[in-house]
């Protein structure tokens, strides 16, 4: 119960990394192209890793792999994570940059939370009713909070829809590698090979058609506007909020864990109002309170709701 207790707050604390973040990706990816941002970011997140994992290996219980197959089952989990990462990304970027707006992005994105027990039933992973109740009121909680202006759909929100299916199987290849590998060494790998897939779409979209070729390129990159955005993608986003996905994914259902996550959306709202001075309008707050109440809610086990139900009935009853 404390690993689950504490793998629950990771996930939160995931969740309000990835919040924050929402603004720097559009941000960075309206200045920098989108591809250029998802893989500078990407190689950024597996360098601020490279130093910490010996650190870590010095300081708690040694993961290592041992053993050829404990290397192949790293590198297998870590390239898998990463090419789901990079269309997931890709589509997301992509979203943001022909159009759709943060709100809109953020509810879309949420959407995985649906899709996360449906493919959880295909491999055997069963949810209580409770979390099922709970994800649907996430949802309703996710539209009054983002889509303030009504809901009109177009070819980038079909984009971020697509980047939420993926986001769903990222999860769920999550779930299966992370008892299994050391999660910090997993995260670093999968940032590599997002990168590296990267690379093809910026060098061959971004560098050589841009004016001025690779010289015009570089130019972008002459400002702090550009760069703080990357760098907190880079460094907080990925190296710190990806990492804590993966360890906090381990032991915890990964219906629950996506229901955790969903938060990222409140916390986007939160933020704007702390960093921003934006205000919340009524319906922006009820939204807010239904994503919370259906975290919590989803954390109870039916059986002991069911027993103190029974003792509340017998001591009236006395």
């Amino acid at each position: 119960m404390k690993k689950e207790f504490r793998n629950s707050l990771f996930l939160i604390l995931t969740a309000l990394v990835w919040g924050v973040a929402f603004v720097a990706q559009r941000q960075g990816g309206a200045a920098a192209g989108p591809y250029t941002f998802n893989c500078i970011r990407s190689f950024l997140g597996a360098a601020v890793l490279l130093p910490i994992i010996p650190f870590l290996d010095g300081r708690t219980q040694d993961r290592r792999p041992k053993t050829r197959q404990d290397v192949r089952r790293l590198w297998t989990g870590g390239i898998l994570c990463g090419a789901v990462l990079f269309v997931a990304s890709t589509f997301q970027q992509m979203g943001l940059y022909y159009g759709t707006t943060a709100g809109k992005a953020g509810f879309l994105t949420a959407c995985y939370i649906l899709l996360v027990p449906v493919l959880g039933i295909l491999i055997g992973k069963k949810c209580r009713w409770n979390v099922w109740v709970s994800i649907l009121v996430a949802v309703v909680g996710l539209y009054f909070l983002c889509l303030t202006e009504g809901f009109s759909f177009y070819i980038s929100d079909v984009l971020v829809l697509l980047c939420a299916a993926c986001f769903s199987v990222h999860i769920i290849v999550i779930d299966h590698f992370s008892p299994l590998v050391d999660g910090v060494r997993m995260s670093c790998i999968q940032f590599l090979i997002c990168g590296v897939l990267g690379l093809v779409p910026m060098i061959g979209v971004e560098i050589l058609q841009a004016p001025g070729g690779l010289q015009g390129w570089a130019e972008i990159f002459m400002t702090w506007d550009v760069w703080m955005p990357i760098l907190y993608a880079g460094v907080m986003s990925c190296g710190v909020g990806y990492t804590l996905q993966i360890i906090g994914q381990n032991g915890i259902n990964p219906a629950i864990a996506s229901l955790l996550m969903s938060l990222e959306s409140v916390f986007s709202v939160l933020a704007g109002m702390l960093l921003l001075h934006e205000t919340m309008t009524r319906r922006e707050i009820f939204g807010c309170v239904l994503v919370f109440a259906a975290v919590l809610f989803a954390q109870i086990n039916p059986a002991d709701f069911g027993n103190v139900c029974r003792r509340f009935s017998k001591k009236s009853g006395k």
